[in-house]
């Protein structure tokens, strides 16, 4: 147990020091005003503000539906990659790890480059608009989805599909009634996945230059950057840790039960 103790401890300080202690003075920032002392008047302040409840909104439209845009394009191409045989599809599958490791602005620059007021296709005003940062996030946050995809389709008993097709069934039915079932686990644990990531975007925001376009993660940037209201910008991301922090334990419950 002594030993246990020892191998345990150094990550346990370290886990304190560099994530736990500073999260504290996040807290701690967050119920001390401007005018001094302790106080829960950065709450009441910033929750009923408009700046904060458009700032949720958008929030959570944008995740919910650059989640859904994900969950179906993933689907689709995942079905492709894994069913339909054409060449180089191993190839574009190992891509996508690759793929996963890119940055969020990355992928924005290259839509910009392509159809921003200077691109290559033409200019379309819709980059700057919610929609644009909605089309971004799907661009980047659909290989998450496809990863656990891929790897559920790979474990699928291809003789059920084959018989069902000798059977003369179509593959809308294949899809919906073999295909589906199977991979509704890690549609979950995707799903859950690019929910939190895009709660927590700030990247794709920022270089699309959306105007009107105000998250969480940008509200934070914003009040403690451009107004210096630390308190109010402590507010804010207490708020987004603490939906964050729910969120990643559903994510953590779906992908125990698919097995990821």
């Amino acid at each position: 147990m002594t030993r246990r103790l020892a191998w345990a401890l150094p990550p346990v300080v370290l886990l304190a020091l560099f994530f736990l202690y500073p999260l504290a003075l996040v807290v701690r920032q967050s119920f001390r005003p401007d005018t001094g002392g302790t106080s829960l008047q950065p709450y009441l302040d910033v929750l009923a503000s408009e700046s904060f409840r458009h700032a949720l909104w958008t929030t959570v439209w944008l995740a919910l539906a650059a989640t859904a845009g994900c969950l179906v394009l993933g689907f689709v191409l995942a079905l492709v990659i894994a069913f339909v045989p054409f060449p180089g599809a191993r190839a574009v599958a190992k891509f996508i790890d690759v793929y996963l490791s890119f940055p969020s602005f990355l992928i924005t620059l290259a839509l910009l480059f392509l159809y921003g007021t200077t691109g290559l296709v033409g200019s379309f005003q819709f980059l700057t608009t919610p929609w644009g940062v909605l089309l971004a996030e799907v661009t980047y946050f659909t290989p998450f989805v496809m990863r656990p995809l891929l790897a559920a389709f790979s474990h699928l008993d291809t003789a059920q599909i084959e018989a069902a097709a000798g059977l003369g069934a179509r593959a809308p039915r294949i899809v919906r009634r073999i295909i589906l079932p199977e991979a509704l686990p890690a549609l979950a644990a995707g799903g859950s996945l690019v929910l939190v990531l895009c709660l927590n975007e700030f990247g794709i925001v920022l270089f699309t230059g959306a105007k009107g376009v105000t998250t969480l993660p940008t509200l934070v940037y914003g009040k403690a950057i451009l107004e210096s209201d630390y308190p109010g910008a402590c507010v804010v991301a207490v708020v987004n840790v603490l939906i964050s922090a729910g969120l990643y334990g559903l994510y953590r419950v779906v992908s125990r039960r698919a097995g990821a």
